[in-house]
């Protein structure tokens, strides 16, 4: 009898819990889109600041800055988490051409991928050979590769929805060097990773992996419209020869900080939620979608909670993580410290996906926590948010990964994502305001729920 009438208290009250949350949720979403800070704080770091490439002078400005920010929301604590990275500069902008034959030359535009060594200072001009994937070069072999540059052009797979997975399935080309190295080529090329036809390089870390120092060859990217014309060149004449220079060059590791703030829980407080996106990015464009977009979201979730009244549970920290763009060193550095000072993190969710309109999330959780997210996708479903897949998070959340965490990304609309992604294009201008404030809202949304009720019980007990 006493398991029957706890039954029904059960299903009437189940409604009533389900239109608290939808009421509050709706006054996140109204206080984000009428009153945000997202967009103006992106407008401060994009264009006061600007590229934030580790170990550059802008990180170091961004830290300053973001920490400063923080303080003035009035929260419990905020403070710097010291972590060496790794200072790779460009130097001077690249050159490159396609020449038909002495003194015919056509401008192509490149970039130095990041990581790359430079050029010899007369820079490197050679032959070409075309590849599309890494393990051609073994059917070609060292007879056809020695002494060429070695010209990758795998397009992203245009056929693909999801627009990440395109990306996943062409980025290894950007880290060719260290098996064209092998056969003999003295350079590499690599189109960039871009669903558009344009004139930007995009770049990005590449890695040489185990091979020598003294062996490593130059990298750079080069647009998608010249890589276009690089290839129907060579198909013309296998004999044309292709020239650049880049001056770029690794350096010592650097001290930089990932930047913490947090709201102490009221009932849980060594519970911890996490909300965060990395704070470097690359340094041709400002990084306002990669991943200046999704700090300012980070910080507006904790700004949004406190502006609607809600006093947290658990602890609610945001976490501006530095070097996700080549080491992913702050997030490596954030879970060695949360692990060695026995802390529990419950939920960390990261918004590295640009700042389009949100469409959901993805978690990466036990079948049991995702069951219980599932369970409050309909509050969801009135802002257009629809997307509820488990599969990955985010880079730099995924150190803190165990048994019992549900990690989550936030999955905005990736169509125009890489037009813009690692390119002098990733700038301010590109980001619409109502899409950034949406982002934010529903990102303040999840971490109230997951406060509110916590992680699945059952998983906690394991």
């Amino acid at each position: 009898m006493k398991r029957i009438i706890f039954l029904l208290v059960v299903l009437i009250t189940l409604p009533t819990f389900a239109q608290t949350d939808a009421e509050t949720i709706k006054k996140i979403y109204n206080a984000s889109l009428s009153n945000g800070k997202s967009y103006e704080w992106l407008d401060y770091l994009s264009n006061q600041i600007g590229g934030r490439l580790s170990g550059s002078l802008n990180a170091e400005r961004a830290v300053k800055w973001t920490k400063e920010e923080l303080e003035k929301l009035g929260l419990d604590k905020v403070w710097l988490q010291p972590v060496m990275v790794p200072k790779w500069v460009r130097g001077m902008p690249e050159f490159a051409y396609i020449e038909t034959e002495p003194g015919k030359t056509i401008n192509v535009n490149i970039c130095a991928l990041g990581g790359s060594v430079a050029t010899p200072v007369l820079g490197i001009k050679a032959n070409v050979i075309e590849v599309h994937s890494i393990e051609e070069l073994k059917i070609l072999g060292k007879e056809k590769i020695e002494g060429k540059i070695v010209f990758f052009n795998r397009p992203m797979d245009e056929t693909l929805i999801n627009t990440f997975s395109a990306y996943g399935g062409s980025v290894d080309q950007r880290s060719g060097a260290r098996e064209a190295v092998k056969y003999g080529a003295i350079a590499t090329i690599v189109r960039s990773m871009n669903l558009r036809l344009d004139d930007f390089p995009h770049t990005g870390a590449m890695n040489y992996g185990d091979t020598p120092i003294n062996q490593r060859i130059p990298s750079a990217a080069i647009s998608t419209n010249d890589a276009v014309l690089l290839s129907a060149m060579i198909k013309l004449d296998k004999n044309i020869k292709f020239y650049f220079k880049q001056n770029c060059k690794q350096l010592k590791d650097v001290l930089s900080y990932n930047v913490i703030g947090e709201i102490t829980g009221s009932q849980f407080p060594n519970e911890y939620i996490v909300v965060g996106g990395h704070l470097d990015s690359w340094d041709l464009g400002d990084g306002a979608h990669d991943d200046g977009a999704g700090c300012m979201q980070s910080m507006d979730v904790l700004r949004l909670l406190k502006e609607i009244g809600i006093k947290p549970k658990r602890t609610i920290r945001v976490v501006l993580f530095m070097n996700e763009e080549n080491g992913l060193r702050g997030g490596k550095k954030y879970a060695a410290e949360a692990k060695r000072k026995g802390e529990n993190h419950i939920f960390a969710l990261e918004s590295d996906s640009g700042g389009f309109t949100p469409r959901g999330f993805s978690f990466d959780c036990s079948d049991e926590n995702f069951n219980q997210v599932l369970g409050w996708k309909s509050l969801f479903e009135p802002y257009l948010v629809h997307y509820f897949k488990k599969g990955g998070s985010g880079a730099d959340i995924g150190p803190l990964k165990n048994e019992s965490i549900v990690l989550a990304g936030l999955r905005p609309d990736s169509q125009r994502y890489f037009d813009y992604h690692h390119a002098s294009t990733d700038t301010f201008d590109v980001i619409n305001k109502r899409e950034l404030e949406l982002g934010a809202a529903t990102m303040a949304a999840l971490v109230y729920l997951y406060d509110k009720y916590g992680v699945n019980p059952i998983k906690n007990k394991k």
